[in-house]
């Protein structure tokens, strides 16, 4: 089963280190394609040094066609990560269920998240060649959920794991018909946890209830993710879209201005401007449901002036984003003033200018 696979109970990790160099030896020969995934990773040490060794995707790698035990998923609204375009996919152990618990989604140990990064060479045909520059897996094992980066090569044949990181070129044509280069970072492992950090354990971020709750298009049917995992015998506790909580994505100009900006923060801020994220500090809460002006940062002091904050007196002043500490840093790539602090090296322009109408909305709320 793959339970026993995924759990990691072949050791501590003190064996995992020792034996992680043979393990990448012992990896250079590919699994056969004709083995069921449980078979695949039997006896593994994780974390393998090829993406191609899990064997998560069957025929050309690049091609991300999904093995029969990995399930396709989207958040309502996708955090920003330089533009780049993105897959998900989820493995919950053979004979397990994930379970709803309140807002939260439990996942068994033996899960994997793998979430795939990638650009068009041309925008303008999303659908045509492309480059695959990184895949990220969580893995929750026994000792809780574990990150694991891979960059991919440039014959796109595979991808290595880096756990410190890289940096790599990426040339693209934008919307526009520009060419547009962007420095790609690669998050090393530890930098995964500085953003997948709740209360001090590394915890996935596109998964919860409100992310999962709607209708997506599986190819031969749409169906609300929620349901569609029950139908497959993976989830227990749902009870019906109406029951749970849901978020809208911040690019559908049909709905509210207020509800696409706090969509966006929240994809974009939560994850450490929450209760039990790490800048739980600064008084500065933007989830989706939060409607407090002060921990939105209305008219709100920062808790730590300096170069972070600019020139500016608040957070968000009502009817004037250009003088809001909130815009300024979004619209910053400095080091020191950009939030979020890692995960991009560019502006995100539209975004921004999402924030800004929210914020320039506020005037009458002063």
């Amino acid at each position: 089963m793959v339970k026993t696979s995924l759990k990691l109970g072949v050791g501590s990790i003190a064996l995992i280190v020792a034996l992680f160099t043979s393990c990448q030896k012992n990896e250079e020969k590919a699994i056969p394609e004709s083995r069921a995934l449980a078979e695949e990773v039997a006896n593994g040490i994780f974390p393998y040094r090829r993406l191609s060794t899990y064997a998560f995707f069957k025929g050309e790698l690049k091609n991300l066609t999904p093995s029969d035990s990995l399930v396709f998923y989207k958040p309502a609204s996708s955090l920003f990560t330089d533009y780049a375009l993105k897959s998900r996919f989820l493995l919950i152990p053979e004979g397990q269920k994930a379970q709803i618990k309140g807002a939260e989604l439990e996942l068994p140990i033996g899960s994997v998240l793998i979430k795939n990064f990638f650009y068009p060479i041309d925008f303008r045909n999303p659908e045509g060649e492309r480059r695959i520059i990184e895949t990220r897996l969580l893995i929750h094992e026994e000792k809780g959920w574990q990150a694991y980066p891979y960059l991919w090569n440039e014959e796109q044949s595979d991808a290595i794991l880096k756990v410190v990181g890289a940096e790599t070129e990426v040339k693209f044509i934008d919307f526009s018909g520009k060419e547009q280069i962007i420095n790609y970072l690669v998050p090393n492992k530890n930098q995964c946890k500085s953003c997948h950090n709740k209360s001090e354990q590394l915890a996935p971020i596109g998964v919860k209830i409100q992310h999962l709750n709607h209708v997506l298009d599986y190819g031969t049917v749409k169906e609300n993710q929620l349901a569609h995992l029950a139908g497959l015998e993976k989830l227990e506790g749902f009870l019906g879209e109406s029951s749970h909580p849901a978020m809208i994505n911040y690019e559908d100009m049909a709905q509210t201005l207020e509800d696409r900006a706090m969509a966006y923060l929240d994809i974009n801020c939560s994850h450490c401007h929450s209760s039990e994220g790490p800048a739980s500090t600064s008084g500065l809460f933007l989830t989706y449901d939060q409607r407090d002006p002060m921990k939105l940062g209305i008219n709100k002091a920062p808790v730590a002036a300096g170069k972070g904050s600019g020139s500016f007196q608040f957070d968000v002043v009502p009817g004037q984003a250009d003088k809001s500490i909130l815009t300024y840093r979004m619209n910053s790539t400095e080091v020191g003033v950009a939030m979020p602090e890692i995960g991009r090296t560019t502006v995100h322009q539209e975004g921004v200018e999402l924030i800004r109408q929210w914020i320039n909305s506020l005037e009458s709320k002063k």
